[in-house]
């Protein structure tokens, strides 16, 4: 939610306070950061998409009318940006239709089932790796509404405005997304739980 603080920083940087505008700087850096290396997976390049970000933001400040949230409109073109150079970087690009064809159509998919294990097994480093290593491979178009909806915890409004996508799509596109993620996945959590000792 849009703070009063906020609001009344985003007033002030509109004008020209620089002390206000280095406030916000300070307020959302961290999560733009961790954004951009969710989607990007490179230290460096989440970096360079901070600098963009807030330097488009200094540069727009005044455009924003208030609308939507502040935080909304900085994460669109966070995400914007970093869309962008893993386009420019993207060896294989998946559209809709690839995903559709591939995990719409109940003769060319099997999903795997997972057994339920203890939540403390699924927060380990090697799980989070292989983790990490899922979400580098998934398609750009899911990515970023995996990122936004389930690692972000944005809401499908929000998730809709940051990437001017509707509301029905990012549903559609989240399913997909967590389809492509369980059957990554899936190799890892058939050999964990074989490797889980018997209670």
């Amino acid at each position: 939610m849009e703070t009063d603080r906020t609001a009344y920083l985003v007033k002030q940087a509109k004008i020209g306070d620089q002390a206000a505008f280095t406030e916000l700087v300070e307020l959302y850096s961290e999560r733009i950061y961790n954004l951009a290396l969710r989607i990007l997976k490179n230290p460096d390049d989440a970096a360079d998409i901070l600098q963009e970000t807030f330097l488009a933001v200094y540069e727009k400040i005044d455009s924003f009318d208030g609308r939507s949230n502040f935080f909304t409109w900085l994460y669109r073109i966070a995400t914007n940006f970093a869309l962008m150079k893993l386009r420019k970087e993207k060896r294989t690009i998946y559209t809709d239709q690839d995903m559709e064809e591939q995990f719409d159509d109940p003769e060319k998919m099997h999903i795997h089932e997972w057994q339920d294990l203890p939540l403390q097994d699924m927060l380990n480093d090697e799980f989070r790796r292989h983790l990490d290593e899922a979400i580098d491979r998934l398609p750009e178009i899911y990515r970023s509404v995996f990122v936004l909806r389930d690692l972000e915890n944005m809401s499908i409004r929000e998730t809709s405005h940051i990437l001017g996508i509707t509301e029905s799509n990012v549903k559609i596109r989240l399913k997909r997304a967590r389809v492509y993620m369980r059957e990554e996945l899936a190799h890892y959590m058939e050999e964990h739980i074989k490797g889980t000792p018997s209670k």
